[in-house]
């Protein structure tokens, strides 16, 4: 999910405040490589994979096309022109997985795919292209992908070295966000970073996490050693208490050309979607916010319309069906409408095909379990299968629900848990979702403990977090898989 370090920046001689205030916050994550401010060795690494996926594609296109046809007409140019900027700009992949680089090739080009198929049969322009071409091109694209992300992938310290030698940093303040800041600059690959070490006033019984890094000295110190040493990134490590104190560090460290980044104590905290904004023309930071904001809010939203209305269109005779079989084999309403808490917090009504013989709403809910005597036949089958969903594409039409987000509980299980979970409302920041990723991280079905619970609520935080419509179509394919071999849910 989405991963980049970000560092907080401020110009040298800036006061604490505005150094806050430029700040870019990120949540804590794997290692990565920094954010935006940066290095000329990250812009350079991050120039070559922005390009090389684009570039493999179209290549690729090219290839076939001399082959087969010989000659590169203009339909074809038309057709590159449209797939490079579909594919720009290529996805940072150097600290993935092999496993997470090839899912994510296979997805993002079955979009791409998606979308020039039904651009063209829209506008009747199919049969205007050599089948061998695009039926080979189906699956050379991603190989060549692939080949070019493993190219990269071989030769990044060369490019590094390329962009000159690393450049020398320092962190001041070894306290909990410092002592992570260097471990991840001292475990991420790329960065070209050298960490020198660190400096603080402290005794070391009193240092959080001391032994892993190299201590240089005093705060006082910082100046001198920056100057003498050719320092070039110093990152300000200190409590948001101490700003006479910062004000007089950055003071000193004017006399240098180092790059100076802050990095308060304040984002320790949990971060959700941490961004700075501005406020009639106030600079504030967003500490917890929600992902689908300005054009995330349209794309999300559009998305959940499409797909729903094609799932509804291909699923209504089976609906039909179940709709039937629910109403001949046991008494009762065929759909069951229960309270969940959506969007803000607000109560809505959630549709699914009854599968018990009771349609509980109350101040008190079992969860349903193993064998559990009020699942009818017909509802254990649906539940396993989790077909007893279907009506909520339906409540994905009204905008109360998305395709994909945090799943709904009832209103009594978010009352019971929500004073026993930490940050367990933030997920109410977004719409739930008929299936998200902690249903796809094993946290599907009841919840017979606390531990369950927080782990999936975990994992809803992080989708708020790492929010993009290519993780969205990466849960949906992986719930399509789970459908068939998931015994959790009853």
């Amino acid at each position: 999910m989405p991963e980049a370090d970000r560092v907080l920046g401020a110009a040298p001689g800036a006061t604490a405040a505005s150094a806050t205030a430029a700040a870019v916050a990120a949540p804590p994550p794997a290692p990565a490589l920094p954010g935006p401010a940066v290095f000329s060795h990250s812009r350079l690494l991050r120039a070559f994979e922005a390009f090389v996926e684009p570039l493999a594609t179209v290549l690729s296109l090219w290839i076939l096309v001399g082959l087969i046809e010989g000659e590169l007409s203009p339909r074809w140019v038309g057709l590159s022109i449209v797939a490079f900027a579909l594919a720009y700009p290529g996805r940072p992949q150097l600290r993935a997985s092999a496993a997470r680089v090839i899912a994510d090739t296979v997805l993002a080009w079955a979009w791409t795919c998606g979308l020039l198929l039904a651009t063209g049969y829209a506008i009747d322009a199919l049969d205007d292209f050599s089948r061998d071409v695009v039926m080979n091109w189906l699956w050379l694209a991603p190989v060549s992908q692939l080949a070019a992300h493993w190219a990269l992938r071989q030769s990044a310290p060369q490019l590094i070295r390329l962009a000159g030698p690393p450049l020398r940093a320092v962190v001041v303040g070894m306290n909990e966000q410092g002592g992570s800041l260097a471990d991840r600059l001292t475990m991420a690959h790329y960065t070209g970073v050298e960490l020198l070490g660190f400096f603080d006033d402290r005794t070391p019984d009193r240092i959080h996490g001391r032994g892993r890094h190299r201590m240089l000295g005093r705060i006082e110190e910082i100046a001198g050693y920056v100057k003498k040493n050719n320092v070039q990134l110093v990152y300000l490590s200190l409590p948001m208490a101490s700003q006479p104190r910062i004000k007089q560090l950055l003071d000193a460290l004017k006399d240098t050309t180092a790059s100076v980044y802050f990095v308060p104590d304040m984002f320790v905290t949990d971060l959700i979607q941490g961004r700075t904004d501005s406020i009639c023309g106030m600079p504030v930071i967003s500490v917890c916010e929600t992902p689908f904001r300005g054009p995330n809010a349209v794309v999300k939203r559009a998305s959940d319309i499409a797909l729903s209305v094609a799932i509804l269109l291909l699923l209504s005779p089976l609906m039909l069906g179940i709709a039937a079989a629910i109403k001949l084999t046991s008494p009762g309403p065929v759909i069951f409408r229960q309270r969940r808490y959506g969007l803000w917090g607000q109560q809505i009504f959630v549709y699914k095909f009854r599968s018990m013989t009771v349609t509980e709403d109350g101040e008190a809910i079992t969860q349903a379990r193993k064998d559990d005597p009020r699942v009818t036949p017909l509802g254990r089958f649906l539940r396993r299968t989790s077909m007893d969903e279907l009506p909520q594409f339906i409540n994905v039409l009204q905008g109360r629900m998305s395709i994909v987000g945090p799943r709904p509980h009832a209103v009594a299980h978010n009352e019971m848990y929500r004073p026993l979970i930490k940050s367990y409302m933030i997920r109410h920041k977004v719409k739930p979702g008929i299936t998200g990723w902690a249903q796809v991280n094993g946290y599907r079905g009841e919840t017979d403990c606390l531990e369950k619970m927080e782990a999936r609520i975990r994992c809803d935080l992080d989708y708020l977090r790492n929010w993009s419509l290519r993780l969205d179509l990466y849960i949906i394919w992986r719930t399509i898989r789970l459908v068939f071999k998931d015994g959790a849910a009853y």
